[in-house]
């Protein structure tokens, strides 16, 4: 077990080794069990943390709100157009203005090809963790959360096969760090990954080249297909959920707030929603999960995602002792 976290940045879990990982998970769950018996767990006793959104947000915010109150601190929520980073104010003024008044920043900033720059200049220059909320290109603390649950519910983790497949949704124009987060450490733990997607919802091929790499070093697999039918076929995990076309259509772009764009390529793909017919050709055990909120009736009916395959309110839940594993390693840690 690898215990040396305090003081890192929690931005991409690329940053950290499977051990590390590993470490992240088996505290998580520690945490479940203490609180699960009340018990208190007072590791971040009067330790002060920023969550700062540029974006909506329930289980993210929630999760990390709640999670510090139960680990003995505070969380002061930061809604960004109501920051001088409205009028302009910097990254880096803001990073080591906020560092030296707390021991953490959380920082959810989501827009194309933004999000990611931000929390980066702000690590360059916080004296304490930057931890990434969810960006343009990562959800670490998602990922994380998808993997505890998988790990709860299958014992060996090795020859699973989870399919990620786009799906249809007109609410907004979503990021693509979901899915990039979920394709880089399934293959670390020895699934075989299947990428579904229309053309012309591609990831980034630096995405898919490290997804392919992780795989090779610890045994899984990840083959990319634009059939549906393909991934749903004998799969023992499916995770249909929206992502923006970002990478080859930046419409929608902007510095803040989620942007809707319905157009007539979007339209065309309406038949990527994940349906009962669809999961009667999975495996007869096959569970359905979702990062949330799910777009009903657009990405999933609701006798799927209400039915008795789906796990999606089982992963949310863990957010919360994610969260509070996280904080407390890179925290209050060693």
């Amino acid at each position: 077990m690898q215990t040396v976290f305090r003081g890192r940045h929690f931005i991409n879990l690329e940053d950290f080794t499977k051990e590390e990982v590993d470490t992240m998970i088996e505290v998580s769950l520690d945490l479940k069990k203490k609180f699960a018996m009340g018990e208190d767990t007072p590791y971040l006793h009067n330790k002060t943390g920023f969550l700062m959104f540029f974006e909506q947000s329930t289980r993210t915010r929630n999760s990390m709100e709640a999670g510090m109150a139960q680990l003995g601190g505070h969380a002061g929520f930061l809604d960004s157009s109501s920051m001088q980073v409205a009028h302009g104010e910097t990254a880096k003024d803001t990073a080591i203005i906020l560092s030296r008044f707390g021991h953490m920043i959380a920082c959810r900033y989501c827009n194309w090809g933004r999000g990611n720059v931000y929390l980066n200049e702000m690590a360059k220059w916080s004296s304490v963790p930057i931890m990434n909320l969810q960006c343009d290109l990562y959800h670490p603390f998602q990922a994380l959360a998808d993997l505890m649950t998988m790990k709860e519910k299958i014992a060996d983790l090795r020859r699973t096969k989870v399919s990620i497949i786009w799906a249809y949704a007109e609410s907004h124009k979503k990021p693509i760090s979901v899915p990039v987060s979920q394709v880089l450490l399934f293959p670390r733990y020895g699934m075989d990954v299947t990428l579904a997607y229309p053309e012309g919802w591609e990831l980034p091929d630096w995405v898919i080249a490290q997804a392919k790499e992780n795989a090779e070093k610890h045994g899984g697999s990840l083959k990319i297909t634009h059939s549906e039918a393909e991934a749903y076929k004998d799969a023992d995990i499916v995770i249909p959920k929206s992502w923006g076309n970002w990478v080859t259509d930046q419409t929608g772009a902007s510095v803040s707030g989620a942007t809707a764009v319905i157009d007539d390529a979007l339209k065309a793909q309406k038949s990527w929603k994940c349906t009962e017919a669809k999961m009667a050709t999975a495996s007869k055990d096959v569970m359905y999960m979702h990062a949330l909120p799910a777009d009903r009736n657009n990405e999933v009916e609701d006798a799927v995602i209400d039915g008795p395959h789906s796990i999606v309110y089982d992963a949310a839940e863990n957010r919360l002792h994610t969260a509070k594993a996280v904080m407390t390693l890179l925290v209050g840690g060693k």
